[in-house]
């Protein structure tokens, strides 16, 4: 068995003389976290619709589990996908929905009852079973969602924006369940999103731009080649001052704090250590995956 349960290889995909996938390749683990980013119109989407068959590839080679994406049914058993989306029925209730997905996938009753307790108990969903999923609130019906994508125990889920418009409270909640289930079932996570927080959970991340793959690596190694560091400092001495204006260093003071932009936090720790008598307070901020982006691609997720 591979330990790669997706392979991508020169991926294809072109829309009239729009070119969505321009040849990208990249593998996923089993039991990873893999976040896939990338702004609205960069490949995200066009990728995942290629792996769950919705739609064709022009060229190249995408593999799930061993099996060739054109072999839809023998991939779709093993994919529980949520998309941006609800593609729930409104008319009809939480039930009805989950279990009209179950018998898609021919669980048996008490299969099914299991598996619905299971996600009752995490996500409370007890008090809304019989209800319209038309009158669900936005959090509750993403629930919903990530539990049918879920019911027939997948061995890869596919999360694109999953968390978009949940409450903090309610975003805990889900990622609590997710790795709880990489835990104990071993499941594969395929992540698009835009909060950079859900990215650092990742084992590996890939950016996307216009079809390519422009950086990938762990979260760690991007921080460290992408993002600068931040060295903040509330107490300090005048000689600190005057040796900033005589130095080459990016800084700026804002309200009486300068705030230094520094390579790397070794950078940080050897100015520390050259000027400890002149600094009483301090703060090391690390660098963010939205540093990462920004200066990877030139786009801030934030403006977009």
């Amino acid at each position: 068995m591979s330990e790669n349960i997706i392979e991508i290889k020169n991926l294809h995909k072109s829309f009239n003389y729009v070119k969505a996938v321009n040849g990208i390749s990249f593998k996923v683990k089993r039991g990873e976290l893999f976040a896939f980013l990338g702004v609205n119109g960069a490949g995200k989407s066009t990728t995942i619709n290629i792996l769950t068959g919705i739609l064709k590839k022009d060229s190249g080679e995408c593999f799930i589990d061993g099996h060739n994406v054109n072999e839809t049914m023998k991939i779709l058993t093993n994919i529980g996908i949520v998309f941006q989306s609800s593609i729930l029925d409104s008319k009809l209730n939480v039930y009805e929905n989950l279990k009209y997905r179950a018998m898609l996938y021919s669980l048996s009753k008490s299969e099914f009852n299991e598996r619905l307790n299971f996600f009752i108990n995490r996500f409370e969903l007890k008090d809304i079973l019989k209800k319209p999923v038309g009158k669900l609130s936005g959090g509750q019906k993403r629930k919903i969602d990530i539990v049918r994508a879920l019911i027939h125990h997948p061995k890869i889920l596919i999360l694109d924006e999953p968390t978009t418009g949940l409450d903090p409270k309610t975003r805990k909640i889900v990622w609590g369940l997710i790795e709880e289930l990489r835990a104990t079932n071993g499941l594969t996570v395929l992540l698009t999103t835009h909060y950079m927080e859900e990215a650092t959970r990742a084992n590996y991340v890939v950016i996307i731009d216009n079809g390519n793959i422009v950086t990938e690596g762990t979260p760690a190694y991007l921080k460290e080649k992408y993002a600068n560091d931040y060295l903040k400092i509330y107490k300090y001495s005048k000689d600190l001052q005057a040796f900033l204006l005589k130095s080459d260093l990016n800084y700026k003071i804002n309200n009486g704090i300068i705030e230094i932009k520094l390579s790397s936090t070794n950078e940080a720790k050897e100015f520390i250590l050259n000027h400890s008598n002149d600094i009483e307070d301090l703060e090391i901020i690390k660098g963010t995956m939205d540093d990462v982006f920004l200066n990877a691609t030139g786009k801030d997720l934030e403006k977009i």
